[in-house]
């Protein structure tokens, strides 16, 4: 059981994991924590994983059975605990306290529900966003992956074109974030800095909402339709 890290990527003999961004070819293997191991966390690590990035998933007990189940799906892949994962890692997927984030770009894919889905327990004149910015100090901290259903996550497939995904936060990494989930099959789209995360938090409590209330389902995203003039 490996509570820790290898420093060789599994796989890649002589390259090594512990420099921030490793080239290969024209593509940058990145070094990629996901802090925490649910529905979303997979959704997005196994999918950058499959990418050939580098990622590990933090779980509070890099022990139990969880820790297995992630790397019967994916060899590649390592578990760890969250401060080890923070430390360890350039860029975080997922957000909560977990270490020392000087220097890292934080990417949270989270929304502040309510309990019971209902709405947002913040909104408008602060955002989530902003709130895990003030508890990751030091960070680059960016929204991104909060605005269409886990399941769709990794290389939506839909027969009108690209979903978009909406990315916005304070940072001179932000193309790191953009590049992140363009590979994952969306329509990426910079939306601004950090306070325009207090809209597109509730943007994604509109999917939510027709998904889960209005029984839309979970298999649909949005997207940008751009009128073009006569050339």
């Amino acid at each position: 059981m490996e509570v820790f890290f290898s420093t060789q990527a599994p796989g890649r003999k002589g390259i090594f994991i512990d420099a921030p961004f490793l080239e290969s070819g024209q593509r940058i293997i990145m070094n990629i924590g996901i802090i925490g191991a649910g529905s979303v966390g997979q959704a997005v690590g196994f999918g950058w994983a499959k990418r050939g990035h580098q990622v590990r998933f933090g779980l509070k007990d890099p022990s139990d059975d969880r820790a297995a189940a992630l790397r019967s799906k994916n060899n590649r892949i390592m578990v760890a605990t969250n401060a080890q994962v923070a430390a360890a890692s350039d860029v975080l997927a997922l957000c909560t306290p977990c270490g020392d984030l000087n220097g890292k770009v934080l990417i949270d894919c989270t929304n502040p529900l309510k309990a019971d889905f209902s709405g947002l327990e913040i909104g408008f004149d602060t955002s989530g966003l902003e709130k895990v910015a003030s508890w990751a100090s030091g960070a680059q901290v960016f929204k991104a992956m909060n605005q269409i259903g886990s399941n769709l996550m990794d290389g939506p497939a839909f027969k009108q074109g690209q979903p978009v995904m909406f990315v916005c936060g304070d940072g001179n990494r932000k193309k790191v974030v953009l590049d992140l989930v363009r590979e994952l099959g969306f329509e990426v789209i910079d939306a601004g800095g950090s306070k325009i995360a207090r809209l597109v938090e509730p943007y994604a409590m509109l999917w939510i909402h027709l998904a889960l209330v209005q029984g839309l389902g979970r298999d649909f995203g949005f997207a940008i339709l751009t009128a073009k003039g006569d050339e």
